[in-house]
């Protein structure tokens, strides 16, 4: 496996009569598998299932189905582990091979039963444990489900964990089922350890999202990857939230100083769906010609030949310093600056919204909808805009639909 790196400027020209040039970047990062094929990596999987109380009957019975059909996904070769917790964090299945006969793992999911409160740290804690027992020649996951707030537990402990399972290369993906979950803690731990956050509204969409969450994780090629930004003198960052992912997930990326250059964690690597990360950069006054701007690199490891710390080769980015300029947009990076905003337009009405500003969050609301449709996300402009509609209305926003609201802000409804 090799890494498919891409670069694209907003505008591919800077203004030699500028002293200061704005610019998005667009950078896709994907596995490539090389001319002779890849393999699908070995998984080692870890489900996390809240049995509470509140989980009985229909829900916990439609979580049983998901991953028993999820188990019958899996090969000989991969990994399997089950935590439920409640109040407390038991074992339901060790870390152990699925085998030739997945059937005696999946009648084990039939054990679970609801009841007890929720401390969902304490599930994350033995979730990872189990993952962790065994060494993994593939890659590493956990599915976090749970339906309510962390009554019995920590959400800063949650935190923490997912952190500190980037050192094990174990990514974390939050489920969201009904109503009465946190959205901003799931969304945390899924951005934090490199996972993608799901909103179960129903239960019967409980397989729907096992199933799409799974044929994400059967693509990842490499794991560990970080890119690597060098800049040249006269081009700086932006000072607030310069970077961000914004496929397929948009996540605000923490970027980190390492001598020379800036270090952004992509985490895993998938073969058919790139990461896209968007930069936005300011370039300063430069003479007449090109320009190179910055460099990438993306350092990562390859779990099929076991190696780490391997880097890509690097990309150079240019830009012609013209005379004269006119603007020449490039529609693909329009695309990833509109996801970009639908994003922050809709945190910021989730602020005013808290700080009990209806209008404005109605109006930031109606803003990000407008975005939404600028971008062709149809289904996310109507979500949005029956929000900011409920609000202008003087009516309360449901939990499903703040739930709804959060989900379509950091993705595109398929």
């Amino acid at each position: 496996m090799q890494v498919n790196l891409k670069a694209t400027l907003s505008d591919p020209r800077l203004d030699i009569n500028q002293n200061s040039n704005q610019r998005q970047l667009a950078v896709s990062i994907a596995a490539l598998a090389d001319a002779a094929g890849g393999s699908q990596l070995p998984i080692n999987l870890g489900l996390i299932l809240d049995c509470s109380g509140s989980m009985k009957g229909l829900p916990l019975e439609t979580v049983k189905q998901a991953a028993q059909q999820l188990i019958f996904q899996l090969r000989p070769h991969d990994r399997l582990s089950v935590v439920s917790f409640d109040h407390q964090a038991r074992t339901i299945i060790p870390n152990q091979l699925v085998g030739a006969d997945p059937t005696v793992l999946a009648r084990r999911i039939d054990q679970l039963q609801a009841g007890g409160g929720t401390s969902i740290d304490e599930g994350i804690r033995l979730g990872i444990r189990e993952i962790s027992a065994t060494p993994t020649e593939g890659t590493a996951h956990a599915f976090i489900l749970t339906d309510g707030e962390n009554e019995h537990g920590d959400n800063d402990r949650c935190i923490t964990l997912a952190a500190n399972s980037n050192k094990d290369k174990i990514t974390l993906h939050t489920l969201g089922f009904g109503e009465h979950w946190n959205q901003n803690i799931l969304e945390k731990i899924a951005d934090v350890a490199g996972g993608t956050l799901a909103y179960i509204e129903k239960p019967q969409n409980a397989i729907a999202e096992f199933g799409r969450i799974f044929s994400r994780i059967q693509s990842v090629g490499l794991n560990n990857a970080y890119l690597q930004i060098t800049l040249q003198p006269r081009v700086r960052l932006a000072e607030l939230k310069p970077i961000a992912q914004v496929s397929p997930d948009t996540i605000e990326l923490p970027v980190q100083t390492e001598g020379d250059h800036f270090l952004v964690r992509l985490g895993d690597l998938m073969t058919n769906i790139p990461r896209v990360v968007l930069l936005n950069i300011y370039a300063g006054q430069f003479p007449p010609g090109l320009q190179p701007l910055l460099n990438l690199q993306v350092s990562y490891d390859d779990p099929t030949s076991g190696k780490s710390g391997l880097q890509s080769e690097a990309v150079t980015v240019r830009s012609e310093a013209v005379a004269g300029w006119q603007t020449m947009p490039d529609a693909g990076v329009q695309q990833y600056a509109l996801a970009l905003a639908k994003y922050r337009q809709t945190q910021l009405a989730e602020q005013k919204l808290q700080q009990g500003d209806r209008s404005g969050a109605a109006t930031m609301l109606q803003t990000a909808a407008k975005t939404a449709l600028q971008m062709g996300d149809v289904g996310g402009a109507t979500v949005l805009q029956s929000s900011a509609t409920q609000l202008q209305a003087g009516q309360e926003l449901s939990e499903s639909d703040k739930k709804k609201t959060r989900i379509v802000s950091k993705t595109i409804l398929q």
